[in-house]
């Protein structure tokens, strides 16, 4: 007998699309009457309300229905189809847990989860503006009916299996039993999701012709937040790919991970570029479309990820509902197109560019190379699939393609990082660049002449210059930063006459915004560099019998045994390798290669010592099937670890920009028309 929860799920499912239904019709029936002046028998502003409260209940339906998909994967519910294919009975209770977004169904249920979420949050944060909080819930009440739909038609979550129930299910895919993958397509997902709730501001407030740039204001922290979710999805995504895909790098351009990069890209420019339209009023055209394009990013990203119309180790699923996206997608850009045309006077530049030395030309280039990256990443992710419309055979965009472009662009990026906080608004004069150019330029070429002298070659590897470049630039911002906040500093501590570490608080305290944004900036220097170390990798394979040995740089693996072990849930080979550094051991690595009954597939389980220095990276790829000893491939890569440790910075830096400043006034102040503005007064 089927457990009744799968039908109380379907229920709850059907009851929210219901309830968004009513949230979207009615709220806009609500707004237009707001908008023309007629009233019916009821107040518009009580049908508003009502319509409110429906989004509200929208998240309680989407919750329960969340609810009985996990309590059908802890209960070995097999009647439900997406169970039986995505657990089995003997799988750790965190992975059955995760199970709920395995899957195209599952998935598409913790979008509309995580929207339904932000939606609860935003309207009941309504007071903040109550009319343009009206037009966003409307408008996020449509993106939600959209995923309902497909939950209730498309890709119902709680099928019944047909035939007679397996007492067993199919297993969850192996390269999803790791315990980040708990953790990545939520912080994924809350990225995704999030950037509706920006957009939904910004369509709803040139719908309403809004004035100023309060619906900026509102949505910051909602930008600031999903960008930080984001961040941390592609991150984990990253550092998953490089523990478990076992091909030593963690990133690989797949087509998943390019989707989920550029909404990043674009969401970044969008955080730059805003600051252009609250202190200047100009680029408020740009800045709508920015949104408008990054929520259709995340949208594509999703179909990417969930359609299976890209050939990807990331594509957990194959399906028929890419046409339902793309009906949205066309159905998304006809109205943001319409709305932009009906209000496009409403957007008019308030300035204009007065010096290509100054903040502003930064923030464009900022923005227009962000743009070209996103392009480029979009064209090599899409052109597979346009080749095999076009000429029917699906050509493939390698990692050199991107390489080639993104390198570059990477190292102008990092050049803007340090140079744009450096120059004034409006304007900037050359004793401003003496003053604050000097430094960093003389750590730029101190740096580049002492690696070359420490053997780095640019001359002979182009992989080598990438990275001298990479460092130089990373220590030149670094001085930029440091300058810039020690200027400051010190300013504070005169006329405080406290000491320079209280000094430093106080500064902090005051423009949180500004120097949150430095600490994510270093943090993307330390990202940078630890990238750069990739043009230092070194590898070796070797097959292994007991005592062999395997030499990489200063390090010495020996082999103390392989050996098999078995669980309920798979079977397990692996290696013992002692690890020794200069003739000393260091410690043990297990590399190991399981094979999960329930799936009859295969995974790998990468060891690895990780250092500030590198990382000892150890793959078992397997036995040779002529000898019965194991295949060891070791790899040696530089500076890895930075890359983390500069995405924790990322994080640090984040909080403290969403930290309210002493002054908020600072932070959102205009730059003032015809005075000179200064470097360090505010952003």
């Amino acid at each position: 007998m089927p457990h009744p929860m799968p039908t109380f799920g379907s229920f709850s499912l059907l009851l929210a699309l219901v309830l968004a239904m009513y949230s979207l019709l009615i709220g806009a029936a609500s707004l237009w009457q707001m908008a023309t002046g007629r009233s019916g028998r009821i107040a518009p502003e009580r049908l508003s309300e009502t319509a409110r409260r429906a989004g509200i209940m929208s998240f309680a339906a989407v919750s329960c229905a969340a609810f009985c998909l996990v309590w059908a994967a802890f209960t070995n519910d097999y009647s439900v189809a997406y169970i039986l294919h995505h657990t089995n009975r003997d799988l750790n209770p965190a992975y059955k847990f995760s199970a709920l977004w395995s899957g195209q169904e599952g998935s598409l249920l913790l979008w509309s989860w995580l929207l339904a979420g932000y939606g609860f949050v935003l309207r009941l944060r309504h007071k903040v503006d109550v009319r343009l909080s009206a037009h966003a819930s409307a408008i996020l009440a449509g993106v939600q009916v959209f995923f309902l739909l497909l939950l209730v038609f498309a890709a119902p979550p709680f099928s019944i299996q047909p035939g007679v129930i397996p007492q067993d299910g199919f297993g969850l895919n192996p390269l999803l039993q790791y315990p980040e993958m708990v953790i990545h397509p939520p912080m994924l997902y809350l990225g995704y999701v999030g950037f509706t709730v920006p957009f939904a501001f910004a369509l709803g407030a040139l719908i309403m012709r809004y004035p100023g740039e309060k619906w900026i204001h509102i949505t910051r922290r909602w930008t600031m937040v999903t960008w930080l979710f984001l961040t941390c999805g592609i991150f984990l995504g990253a550092h998953w790919a490089y523990s478990v895909l076992g091909w030593g790098g963690y990133w690989g351009w797949d087509p998943v991970e390019n989707a989920s990069l550029m909404p990043w890209l674009t969401g970044t420019a969008f955080l730059h570029s805003v600051m252009m339209q609250e202190k200047r009023g100009m680029m408020k055209s740009w800045n709508v479309w920015l949104i408008f394009s990054t929520f259709m990013l995340t949208v594509l990203g999703t179909l990417l990820t969930r359609s299976g119309i890209v050939s990807s180790v990331h594509a957990f699923a194959q399906s028929s509902i890419g046409s339902w996206f793309y009906g949205f997608l066309i159905v998304v850009f006809c109205v943001c197109l319409f709305v932009f045309f009906r209000q496009k006077d409403h957007l008019k530049t308030e300035n204009k560019l007065e010096s290509i030395v100054s903040r502003e030309s930064s923030f464009l280039f900022n923005n227009l190379i962000l743009l070209v990256a996103c392009f480029t990443v979009l064209w090599g992710t899409l052109f597979p699939v346009l080749s095999e419309y076009v000429q029917g055979s699906k050509a493939t965009v390698g990692a050199p393609f991107y390489n080639r472009v993104a390198l570059p662009i990477g190292l102008f990026l990092l050049f803007l990082t340090g140079v744009g906080p450096l120059l004034a608004w409006r304007s900037t004069t050359l004793r401003t660049i003496r003053r604050n150019f000097i430094l960093p330029g003389i750590a730029t070429v101190a740096t580049a002449a002492g690696l070359m002298l420490a053997h780095i070659r640019p001359w002979e590897d182009q992989s080598q210059l990438y990275s001298l470049m990479a460092f130089s630039l990373g220590a030149g911002v670094t001085t930029a930063i440091l300058s810039e906040f020690l200027r400051g500093a010190n300013v504070v501590r005169v006329q405080t006459g406290k000491n320079l570490f209280s000094a430093s608080l106080q500064l902090i305290q005051r423009n949180t915004r500004r120097y949150g944004g430095y600490i994510v900036h270093f943090g993307v220097v330390v990202i940078i560099i630890g990238i750069a170390g990739g043009a230092f990798n070194q590898s070796t394979e070797q097959e292994v019998g007991f005592g062999d040995k395997i030499g990489i740089g200063p390090y010495e693996l020996r082999c103390q045994s392989y050996t098999q072990d078995s669980n309920a849930n798979y079977d397990t080979e692996y290696a013992l390798l002692d690890v020794f550094k200069r003739g000393k051991y260091v410690t043990q690595l297990s590399p190991e290669h399981r094979f999960y009954a329930a799936s009859q597939t295969n995974s790998t389980i990468v060891a690895n010592r990780s250092t500030l220095q590198h990382d000892l990276y150890v793959i078992y790829e397997g036995k040779n099937p002529e000898t019965g000893r194991p295949i060891i491939k070791v790899f040696l890569n530089p500076l890895i670890a930075w890359i983390w440790i500069g995405v924790a910075i990322i994080i640090f830096g984040t909080f403290v920009a969403l930290a309210p400043a002493i002054k908020p006034a600072l932070a959102t102040s205009r730059v003032p028309a015809r005075e000179a503005i200064a470097v360090g007064s505010g952003d």
